[in-house]
């Protein structure tokens, strides 16, 4: 079920409004349980809607994650044998269901390529699994809660309603952000109703979200396509690598922005998932402003726990390039997603490795147009169908930058497209932390904005029920 659907719509107001209704008759405690196990059996059938059949493998990390948290709670000895084993059950099975669904059919081809290659044996069964939407989203956050209970960081939860909850809340349950248990359980086990604020800026975060990926992304759509699925020039490459790079971040940070306001209607809040990343002032910064969650998942759960910064040059080094190959392929199985997190872990490496001057605002300037133009350079990569169409891009470019008919067309619809969002974003950062600013202002103003919004979606919005892009991963 698509947040840009029409049956989503329908969907979310029949939950909230009894969710509203459940908290006013409640009261107190008797309220969790109750807004809870709506909240449970809305987010299931949110899922079972794009394909009931894959709800079995949410019920199953649930269940082991739920028992094996229960377990690693009750055991006293910190890091006992009987802990590690039961944290080991749900790591192992946390990354088999992954592992079978997102990967194996493309390791089988790439063995099948290269026995081929070789001239060693049998072609090998092809195997095309469907891959279940949001699969690495939510084995992450439910892994993560039993890797927090075995550290001692969050107690195990005894409710076995509020946990599957806290795996399933389906404004996140697809494209995240990844929560952690420390911050959404404490706010499922307490009486929540939404205030005043909450209700404002919640509404605001809706239309925005649907403002950059209705208005922004699907538009841009349009431009990206002619250059990965056609005969592009040079110029138009170049273009494309803008655009492409514009298109995810609206498209992907637009479903944050509608996810943390549908929570925000409920009385929940949910990370801030990007912070102005297209203003990092270097490769570390970047990571600590693009896809916020996913980059603390990995330094906490993998770049930390590999040694962090604690063994030497050489070796953070190595982590760093580490961490980064695998948040490349936790993102799909192929090798332009492994490039692109070897791109990435290089430009971390060598950040490292380079003495770091003190910056002036000229300098700061500089960097920050670098860093954005190799985050661009990487996007090329992340979104090739293959390393093949990479090269190619690459000669096309080299061969020179000429524009063809209809390429200036697309250089006037990116520079619309991307000038009005940046320079809100910009103003409600710099101004307020995220859009906060926006109840603040005189309530004609907030209402000139919301409607400048709605007939913006109603008017320039470029298609309802396009696939988000971060649905794939």
């Amino acid at each position: 079920m698509l947040f840009n659907s029409p049956v989503f719509l329908l969907f979310f107001v029949v939950v909230y409004g009894l969710y509203r209704l459940m908290g006013l008759q409640a009261l107190g405690k008797a309220r969790v349980p109750l807004q809870n196990s709506w909240l449970l059996l809305a987010s299931y059938a949110f899922y079972a809607y794009w394909d009931w059949r894959f709800l079995g493998l949410i019920v199953v990390s649930t269940l082991v994650d739920y028992g094996c948290g229960r377990m690693l709670d009750r055991l006293p000895d910190a890091r006992g044998r009987a802990r590690r084993a039961w944290l080991l059950l749900s790591v192992v099975t946390n990354l088999s269901i992954l592992g079978t669904f997102k990967y194996l059919g493309w390791l089988t081809t790439e063995l099948d390529a290269a026995l081929t290659m070789l001239g060693l044996g049998a072609p090998l069964p092809v195997l095309e699994l469907i891959l279940p939407v949001g699969l690495s989203f939510y084995t992450f956050q439910s892994m993560a809660y039993t890797i927090d209970v075995y550290r001692r960081e969050t107690p195990a939860t005894r409710s076995f309603i509020d946990f599957a909850t806290y795996v399933a809340y389906f404004p996140q349950l697809v494209a995240g952000p990844i929560e952690r248990s420390s911050r959404l359980l404490p706010q499922l086990q307490s009486p929540r109703s939404p205030t005043a604020q909450q209700l404002a800026l919640g509404g605001h975060l809706i239309l925005w979200g649907y403002f950059k990926k209705l208005v922004v992304a699907d538009n841009l759509a349009v431009v990206v396509s002619r250059v990965f699925e056609g005969d592009p020039s040079g110029f138009l490459v170049l273009v494309g690598a803008y655009a492409f790079t514009w298109q995810i971040y609206c498209d992907f940070s637009g479903y944050t922005d509608i996810a943390r306001g549908l929570s925000k209607l409920m009385g929940i809040e949910l990370s801030v998932n990007f912070r102005l990343p297209f203003f990092a002032s270097g490769p570390s910064d970047l990571w600590r402003r693009w896809h916020i969650s996913l980059s603390q998942w990995l330094r906490d759960y993998l770049y930390v726990p590999l040694g962090g910064n604690r063994r030497g040059r050489l070796r953070t080094q190595l982590n760093l390039m580490l961490t980064m190959l695998l948040g490349g392929l936790w993102h799909g199985a192929n090798w332009t997603f492994i490039a692109w997190g070897a791109w990435h872990g290089a430009a971390l490496a060598l950040q490292r490795a380079l003495p770091v001057p003190k910056l002036g605002w000229p300098g700061r300037v500089a960097a920050v147009i670098a860093t954005f133009h190799l985050t661009c350079l990487g996007f090329v990569v992340f979104r090739a169908h293959d390393l093949g169409q990479v090269v190619d891009l690459a000669r096309r470019v080299l061969s020179g930058l000429v524009p063809a008919p209809g390429d200036t067309v697309s250089v006037i619809q990116l520079g619309l497209l991307v000038t009005v969002p940046l320079l809100i974003e910009l103003a409600m950062h710099l101004r307020g932390d995220d859009l906060d600013l926006l109840v603040r202002l005189p309530r004609p103003v907030q209402a000139v904005f919301s409607v400048a919004m709605i007939a913006a979606v109603l008017v320039l919005g470029a298609s309802y029920g396009r696939q988000f892009i971060y649905f794939q991963f």
